[in-house]
């Protein structure tokens, strides 16, 4: 990881600590190319959690937008799970 990610990362554990009581609700958004494959691995990282995963293709069917509703322990396991992800070839955290 860069040090630019790391620099990313740092502030959004230090925003979500200073923002929110954890455990809490956390919703996660994704555009990525509308690819099934990649799309399921997306789904497989939530899977088992109690998720909320609702897609939606955009008008000319190339991307996907992936929102995911779901309660997280801490902001750590925010971080862990966009890091888990981040893998996935053309996936955007918004």
């Amino acid at each position: 990881m860069d040090k630019k990610t790391e620099d990313f990362y740092a502030r959004l554990k230090e925003e979500l600590t200073n923002s929110t009581l954890w455990p809490s609700e956390y919703l996660y958004k994704f555009i990525m190319p509308s690819d099934v494959h990649s799309i399921a691995k997306v789904e497989a990282a939530f899977n088992d959690m109690g998720a909320v995963i609702t897609t939606q293709q955009s008008k000319t069917g190339k991307f996907t937008s992936v929102s995911i509703s779901v309660t997280m322990a801490s902001p750590q396991n925010v971080i862990d799970k966009y890091i888990e992800v981040s893998d996935i070839e053309g996936i955007i955290s918004l």
